[in-house]
């Protein structure tokens, strides 16, 4: 866990999370969410995205995503080495 009282990571923060949902509705909420999840009417998810954008929308925004990590990747690197 972070070094400092009150601070965890978003990691951390998830894994925390995840683990008091587990424990508060067990493994039949998670069968019964999957469940309810492949029975979800209409269009799955991305088909009516991809037929109004196209091939270069998505290729578009995995390019800014790609730029956006290496750009958090970069500050965590500077702000490891000033700590």
């Amino acid at each position: 866990m972070a070094e400092e009282k009150g601070k965890m990571t978003v990691e951390e923060a998830g894994k925390k999370g995840g683990q008091m949902t587990s424990s508060t509705h067990g493994k039949d909420f998670y069968s019964e969410i999957g469940r309810k999840g492949g029975q979800r009417g209409g269009r799955k998810g991305g088909e009516t995205t991809s037929k109004r954008y196209g091939h270069d929308f998505y290729s578009e925004i995995g390019h800014k995503g790609g730029q956006r990590v290496r750009e958090l990747i970069s500050e965590g690197k500077e702000t490891e080495i000033e700590e």
